[in-house]
């Protein structure tokens, strides 16, 4: 039987961005506004669905604080972001947000948000106006990988609920997002397909995660969900500097997760991978100095508990009188001098952060080094990164959406400029 022939994978005349998240619909966008046809291919039924889950509890888009400490958000790659940022800060999103139609406010916290909190009215006007723009939107094409890269042009392979396609184009955009999430689309199944690739991809790590500690079983059955406040969480960090936030958080049934924790998780994640443990102190008692405890746990208590004593004294009682009890020896919950110690930095050991597809966001990714300034990669010319699935990683604030926006506006306008040279 004579073999049957090879098919060419369909050619496209411009750019295919796959992920349909906000890095990758910016990407498009920057390619049509230069009048490049583009395609955008999403595994998901329906694109944006990390962003709306994100927009669940109020679209929180950017933040307003100053550049600086805006910029200092993104830690280690702060030089990396930095450039992303000049390009579309967070001042120039929200006047993008503005021209969807959306107006938006800066919360007490500094905080940005659409009027409304919604993030489904801004999600279905920049679909809209991406679609007047001649951007099309294939669903439930999920990558598989490439089929090969000759004379300028990357071969993809998607598979589809009618079998598998193959299309070709000059120019591609990859926002795959990270390893969060996977049931909206981020599972980070795209590593070992561009590893293959000799790109360089920084393993994938929880980031703004929860973390697990072993509490008794009364502890946990007592006082899962119960949210701690005010409170201070104080970390060193693997270089010897000394971390000290302020917040909330809650208990959970395995550990400590919320906002405050999120703000520490990634040094304390980086301490766990170090040591295999961490430990952090809780301030109990935030608005108190060190010596004003010390003298109103040192005061005679007569007949009353300790728990009363320490209830009308510092107004410490519930969970936090709990976490004493939970952290600290019959013979301490005594001793006034380690009692007031504890309260002010009283140690918790967290063992391992949760499973990365369960947290909000990961670290590491497509290392920067493996790309030009552009975000095309170096092994693969004309194909370019963006979003979650570059090396870095930010608190929750808005930080996240703002360079997953900026980056997504650079590589498209790379992948522009590229097929224009």
């Amino acid at each position: 039987m004579p073999a049957v022939p090879a098919v060419d994978p369909i050619r496209h005349p411009g750019a295919i961005v796959i992920g349909g998240g906000p890095a990758g619909l910016m990407a498009a966008e920057m390619l049509a506004a230069q009048g490049v046809p583009v395609d955008v291919y999403d595994a998901m039924p329906s694109v944006g669905r990390k962003f709306l889950m994100a927009g669940k509890g109020g679209m929180n888009i950017t933040h307003a604080e100053a550049a600086d400490a805006f910029l200092g958000r993104y830690g280690a790659r702060a030089d990396r972001i930095g450039p992303l940022l000049d390009t579309f800060d967070a001042g120039t999103l929200r006047a993008w947000v503005h021209a969807l139609g959306i107006d938006t406010f800066v919360g007490s916290s500094g905080r940005v948000f659409p009027t409304d909190m919604k993030a489904a009215p801004l999600l279905r006007a920049w679909l809209h106006r991406l679609r007047e723009s001649g951007v099309r939107v294939n669903v439930r094409h999920r990558w598989l990988g490439f089929t090969g890269s000759a004379d300028g042009w990357h071969g993809l392979r998607f598979a589809t609920r009618d079998g598998e396609v193959e299309v070709a184009a000059r120019a591609v955009v990859l926002a795959l997002g990270g390893g969060s999430w996977a049931r909206l689309g981020s599972d980070g199944a795209w590593v070992p397909v561009l590893a293959a690739r000799d790109v360089d991809v920084a393993p994938l790590r929880p980031a703004n995660c929860g973390f697990d500690i072993e509490w008794s079983a009364l502890f946990q059955s007592q006082h899962a969900g119960d949210p701690v406040k005010p409170v201070a969480i104080g970390v060193t960090t693997l270089d010897g500097t000394t971390l000290h936030r302020q917040g909330e958080f809650v208990i959970s049934e395995t550990g400590i997760e919320g906002s405050l924790v999120y703000a520490l998780s990634a040094p304390i994640r980086d301490l766990i991978d170090a040591n295999g443990f961490a430990t952090i102190t809780l301030d109990l008692a935030p608005g108190r100095s060190a010596e004003d405890v010390a003298a109103e746990v040192g005061r005679p208590r007569g007949s009353r508990s300790v728990s009363s004593h320490l209830q009308s004294r510092l107004g410490i009682t519930g969970v936090k009188a709990r976490l004493l009890r939970e952290a600290l020896s019959k013979d301490a919950m005594h001793d006034p001098v380690a009692l007031a110690a504890a309260i002010k930095a009283l140690p918790l050991r967290l063992v391992r952060a949760r499973p990365i597809d369960e947290v909000i966001s990961s670290a590491g990714g497509v290392r920067f080094e493996a790309m030009d300034g552009h975000l095309m990669l170096d092994a693969l010319p004309g194909v370019f990164c963006a979003g979650e699935m570059l090396d870095w990683e930010a608190p929750t604030g808005g930080y996240l959406l703002t360079a997953c926006f900026a980056s997504g506006r650079v590589a498209g306008a790379g992948a522009a400029a590229y097929l224009q040279r």
